[in-house]
């Protein structure tokens, strides 16, 4: 309540109603709070629910994770597990910094509950990414970091940029998000074609046990889009199966405008990946059928359009073993984070 009737409408009093803006504003703020450790024990104290799961050989203090996209460059790592959530995913990051697709870029479709983007993978690469967390450190929770193809990487040198990503960050993260799935890089969609998946996970595999030594490679999961077919879904999982992939990311941002409240037509015209409630279908559906075709043995964590508590349920129940929140966390702060916890227990 506190979110929504104050904090909310006052970032948006400072951003101009600019999306963007908003967010910039919001993540200085938490990269603020992030160094101000009684700060961060007080929202803990408030927000933090323990309700643990082992999942793909991680424990995490509770089943509700960050998304990708939400802090790109790592700049409020600490923050978020005092928030509530029990892992975060920084990313989606690059080899190459780059600036993005031209503003404006993010559009919110407040009645629908959802949001276009189409960023571009804006992001301050991935050496950049690696020195801010070896200056201020890790969360205290399972770090995620997303990574995709740099913009101007040849889509016949992709394999190369993942691997510079995967290298440099290595040390960092406790899994690895392959993301090949945004529909904003022209041509990465692609990249969940049989074969030049098979090419880069084959090699990001083999990259990851060179790294790792005598340990335990870190498990790398592949992120999917909404928008496949069910069976070019399945040719998908029997290449992750085959190379051994850790758990599939279900689902991306998706192209439909389906489910659009009429009042946000207009705005759904905007090309890029709406992502919210309208999703929420389309993302169970497709975590079902990942749980079906694996048997299971597969972990799946499930994202897209969870705005209830209700929502998560039924993504447990459907298959997934963790959840990510981004878009109903903009909108509703985090007492969904600890609302969604709390119901997992």
């Amino acid at each position: 309540m506190l979110y929504d009737r104050i904090v909310r409408p006052a970032l948006y009093r400072v951003g101009g109603q600019d999306p963007e803006v908003v967010h910039e504003r919001t993540m200085a703020a938490l990269a603020g709070i992030s160094r101000v450790p009684p700060v961060l024990s007080a929202l803990r104290h408030h927000y933090a629910v323990d309700a643990p799961r082992t999942v793909f050989g991680l424990r995490f203090p509770n089943p509700v994770g960050l998304a990708a996209g939400m802090d790109k460059d790592g700049r409020a790592l600490r923050a978020w597990p005092a928030l509530g959530f029990g892992f975060v995913e920084a990313g989606t990051v690059t080899r190459l910094p780059q600036p993005g697709n031209p503003r404006p870029r993010l559009f919110s479709l407040p009645r629908s509950r959802a949001v276009i983007n189409r960023m571009g993978f804006n992001n301050d690469g991935a050496e950049t990414l690696a020195e801010r967390i070896t200056a201020n450190g890790t969360p205290g929770v399972p770090l995620g970091i997303s990574i995709g193809k740099s913009k101007a990487a040849p889509i016949e040198n992709a394999v190369d940029d993942y691997l510079f990503s995967l290298r440099t960050l290595y040390p960092h993260a406790d899994y690895f998000a392959i993301n090949v799935s945004s529909p904003n890089t022209p041509g990465l969609r692609t990249l969940q074609d049989k074969g030049a998946l098979t090419e880069l996970l084959a090699a990001l595999q083999r990259e990851s046990a060179k790294l790792a030594g005598e340990g335990t490679p870190t498990p790398v999961l592949v992120k999917v889009a909404p928008d496949l077919t069910n069976d070019a879904l399945a040719e998908l999982l029997d290449v992750c199966t085959a190379h051994d992939v850790a758990g599939i990311i279900a689902t991306n941002t998706t192209l439909s405008r389906e489910g659009l409240d009429a009042d946000d037509v207009a705005t759904g015209q905007e090309a890029g990946g709406l992502s919210g409630a309208p999703l929420t279908e389309r993302s169970l559906e497709v975590v079902r059928f990942v749980a079906k075709e694996t048997g299971g043995s597969l972990p799946i964590i499930g994202v897209g359009g969870i705005s209830e508590p209700d929502d998560a349920l039924r993504m447990f129940d459907a298959g997934a073993s963790l959840v990510q929140l981004y878009t109903a966390f903009i909108y509703q702060g985090p007492a969904l984070v600890r609302r969604i916890a709390r119901a997992a227990r």
